[in-house]
């Protein structure tokens, strides 16, 4: 099925995130797409579905949530190449300039990875949401040089915004082992 909105609270308590679930899919009709905990002890719920079920779903689960709540977004027109990035299912054959953007927060990282593939020509590889990285996230993407130091940028700002931003790179010509053993 096919989504035209997400969106994604972190609650620093897993029992608050996890009621907090059962409050969003019970208020509107939405896809609970992830739910779990993440690193470093929080606990995460991603939904999809139309714009006005996402916001009353994500009312729910804030007010839920309380002071459990660390971040919050709803993306509108979410970006095609998010889903499947964050799935790990994008196929990419070969690299050319690469872009690495690092992130506090999924909450703030899956909307700069959503600002960033809308900015320019790239084609977001993944995007690794805070298991195993101490509570960070980061996505990869790829493209021409140019296209991809835009997206980066675009990512940075949005992040940035939110006091959540680790760092970013950009490989003007990385080594195709990166694909292999790093993506």
């Amino acid at each position: 099925m096919e989504y035209n909105a997400i969106g994604l609270i972190e609650y620093s308590s897993i029992a608050r995130g996890i009621g907090s679930a059962d409050a969003m899919v019970k208020a509107a009709e939405v896809e609970l797409v992830i739910s779990r905990t993440i690193c470093s002890g929080k606990f995460m719920n991603l939904i999809a579905g139309d714009v006005d079920a996402v916001r009353n779903a994500m009312a729910a689960g804030e007010d839920h949530g309380r002071e459990a709540v660390i971040d919050t977004f709803i993306i509108p027109n979410v970006h095609a190449d998010v889903f499947p990035a964050m799935a790990g299912s994008t196929q990419v054959t070969e690299l050319d300039a690469l872009g690495i953007v690092e992130s506090f927060s999924v909450a703030s990282l899956i909307e700069g990875a959503d600002a960033a593939a809308k900015a320019a020509e790239v084609k977001l590889i993944e995007v690794r949401l805070a298991m195993a990285l101490g509570g960070k996230a980061f996505f990869t993407l790829t493209g021409p040089v140019g296209a991809v130091e835009s997206a980066v940028g675009a990512a940075q700002d949005v992040i940035s915004r939110a006091g959540m931003l680790v760092n970013t790179e950009v490989i003007p010509s990385p080594r195709q082992e990166l694909l292999r053993d790093i993506l």
